[in-house]
């Protein structure tokens, strides 16, 4: 067959092919689904990171209290009684210089969902304040963790430090996580480091690594020695948990800007693979239900508090409580902490 015989054909038979249109709008389609699929992989972790921020869990974990675990991560949206109240979740970064060492409560965060979910409060909770210990006498707040458990039994630990905040503050806890800097290492890792701003040069106690001041990138190593800092610090452990409010920022400005938020039943199933290390109670809700809550209020950008307190007189890495402490406690409970920070700018910290 000549050349012209078969332009021939192609001419004959060219009114019966289909539209490339629709076909070529189908292939783009088939293409973003598997980036999508991509790119979903690639940050599953963020989403771990924001269930740790926020106090709640994965199917791995151990579920604190009488509740037994549930499968609720699998449900893709919150049910018919999803809380509508403020909610309060307590937050506790734990350490050990080893596995034989009784772990402390280095870093309390409650992290407060107002109940018009306009926004995250970031409150530090001085691991130094001194609280009812055991016996008569008074110990450290941090101290609790290691007096309710040794190193293998975080879900004692958590117990007992939950008790002795809510001693102290009068705050209702609806849940609660314990993260090990190990996890912490992962989820940071995981989302691909986090952003954080400085506002002093911090030379690490426990590497060589130098934090300048001002703005920088760090991974998973780096966030964690950077959150284990308060040798040299002017206000030390007060200062640490400052540092400790701008990576928890930092990380969920990452998750939001990853797009992670959007589909739980595929984290979900991309979290089962990763390791535990993280304990967590969901109180009287399930995962679906927190994380719902949480990402809406994420959104906004966080606010940074610390419960009012200041070094101690005549005390050497002493904390005590501020007076107006009272009336911070007393906000927080009533859920009217935008008016409370509003009035007192002096305890919101800058995370930029």
């Amino acid at each position: 067959m000549t050349e012209e015989e078969l332009r021939a054909a192609f001419a004959r038979h060219e009114p019966s092919t289909p539209p490339t249109g629709p076909v070529r709008a189908a292939i783009d389609r088939l293409v973003a689904r598997r980036r999508r699929r991509r790119r979903g992989a690639a940050v599953a972790g963020a989403a771990l990171a924001l269930l740790g921020v926020l106090g709640l869990g994965v199917p791995q974990l151990r579920t604190l209290g009488d509740r037994p675990a549930e499968a609720p991560l699998l449900a893709g949206h919150p049910t018919s009684d999803t809380p509508t109240e403020a909610l309060n979740v307590l937050l506790l970064g734990v350490d050990a210089a080893d596995d034989s060492s009784p772990s402390r409560a280095d870093s309390v965060l409650i992290v407060h969902i107002p109940a018009d979910r306009s926004r995250l409060y970031l409150i530090s909770v001085p691991r130094d304040l001194p609280v009812a210990g055991r016996g008569s006498g008074a110990e450290k707040l941090n101290a609790t963790f290691a007096a309710g458990a040794d190193r293998a039994d975080l879900r004692a630990g958590y117990a007992a430090t939950r008790r002795a905040v809510t001693d102290l503050t009068g705050v209702r806890l609806d849940a609660g996580a314990v993260l090990t800097y190990p996890v912490l290492r992962t989820l940071t890792d995981a989302v691909g480091g986090v952003d954080v701003c400085l506002d002093r040069r911090i030379p690490s106690a426990h590497t060589r690594r130098v934090f300048p001041a001002g703005c920088q990138h760090l991974d998973g190593p780096a966030s964690v020695d950077l959150l284990r800092q308060r040798y040299g610090l002017p206000s030390g452990g007060l200062d640490r948990d400052r540092n400790a409010q701008r990576y928890a920022a930092a990380l969920l400005h990452r998750i939001d800007q990853r797009g992670v938020l959007d589909n739980p039943v595929l984290l979900g199933s991309l979290l089962r693979e990763l390791d535990g290390g993280l304990v967590a109670e969901t109180g009287r809700s399930t995962l679906p239900q927190l994380l719902t809550l949480g990402a809406t209020a994420a959104r906004a950008e966080p606010v940074a508090v610390s419960v009012p307190a200041g070094l101690a007189a005549g005390r050497p890495g002493g904390v005590a409580l501020d007076r107006s402490a009272p009336a911070f406690f007393a906000a927080l409970r009533a859920d009217r902490l935008a008016a409370w920070t509003a009035a007192n700018p002096r305890w919101v910290n800058p995370l930029d």
